[in-house]
């Protein structure tokens, strides 16, 4: 197995100079450095997602980036010990494919809206109703649901991954404004399910077009999770990491993420000539994860991630099955 390479993190004291104000800094450091003495004591790294808040993502993160980043690292990692600074579905993707690693989720009250909006038993039920048709399941879902499946996908390999399969048709779940995005981008029928992203489905059409009426020559760039409507109305749609990349590559005077506000705050560290215009969209269950809560994980060893070995050993062959498939970084 490959072993990932964590990210040098840098003396305490300066790792969110100029990205929290100083008063927070002095809360928060010596909470930083006792994660630091943890992680080392324990041999653990934190994966971080991208709608982490800069004092995880910049603070304390080994590792960090989207789902399928995360599915990546969490795959490669030495670490005897991974704590998913992310929701519940990322930390049992996580155990799926490490199933010798302890791997902890600091607030097991993390969980995500399209994971809860299917079932094992929802999937099984379609396949009965379509055949034969492949199952195409995006890495925001259950173990149990990722079991039912013939391959995952996430944002960024959603397309790459139903034109691998070399069918003309697919089953889409759970999130239908990412599989309507998927249907636009390729001929293959597309069959739906009704879920979608709490976050994602709050932005409007017209919420954009007032930032570019408010903002002349903004670029408005946006994730795929959201409505179509809103779609049309961006400049880029893509990734969590292509959105990034966006931004690096084209170095936008001005731009808004149409996504969750804190990958806003994370991005705009590393693109200090670009303004970013944040609309302010949370997602709760991200949020319930702190620093006090990483803390708390690695002192108590709680709390733990366990699938179920059957439902593992299945998922996990739709999880790696996706792995092997290589995705650019977002597309319009």
């Amino acid at each position: 197995m490959t072993t990932t390479t964590a990210l040098t993190l840098g003396p305490i004291e300066h790792r969110l100079e100029g990205i929290v104000p100083d008063v927070e800094r002095a809360v928060l450091e010596p909470i930083i450095e006792e994660i630091e003495r943890l992680k080392a004591d324990r041999n653990a790294v934190v994966l971080a997602h991208n709608y982490m808040t800069p004092d995880i993502f910049h603070g304390v993160a080994d590792l960090r980036g989207d789902s399928l980043q995360l599915a990546r690292m969490a795959n490669e990692t030495s670490a005897e010990v991974i704590v998913m600074a992310g929701v519940h579905f990322m930390a049992e993707t996580a155990k799926i494919t490490n199933p010798d690693k302890t791997v902890l989720i600091p607030d097991l009250r993390a969980g995500c809206s399209l994971a809860e909006s299917i079932t094992g038993a929802d999937v099984r039920l379609l396949k009965e109703r379509y055949p034969d048709v492949p199952v195409v399941t995006y890495v925001n879902t259950s173990a149990e649901v990722k079991a039912e499946s013939d391959i995952c996908c996430t944002s960024s390999n959603a397309v790459q991954v139903v034109e691998s399969l070399g069918t003309d048709r697919v089953i889409f779940l759970p999130d239908q404004y990412l599989g309507r995005w998927v249907a636009s981008q390729t001929d293959i029928d597309v069959i739906l399910w009704e879920g979608s992203c709490e976050v994602h489905e709050r932005f409007t059409a017209d919420e954009l077009r007032s930032y570019r009426a408010t903002h002349p020559g903004i670029q408005i760039i946006a994730h795929p999770e959201c409505p179509p409507d809103v779609l049309a109305e961006a400049d880029f749609v893509g990734s969590t990491s292509g959105m990034i990349s966006y931004v690096k590559t084209e170095i936008p005077r001005q731009v808004v993420m149409v996504t969750e506000c804190s990958m806003s705050d994370n991005v705009a560290v590393e693109a200090p000539r670009t303004e970013f215009v944040r609309p302010c969209n949370l997602c709760p269950h991200m949020k319930r994860i702190t620093l006090e809560g990483i803390r708390d994980a690695l002192e108590t060893m709680e709390h733990e991630v366990v699938v179920d070995a059957d439902v593992a050993v299945r998922a996990r062959r739709a999880v790696d099955r996706m792995l092997r498939v290589t995705a650019p970084a977002g597309v319009k």
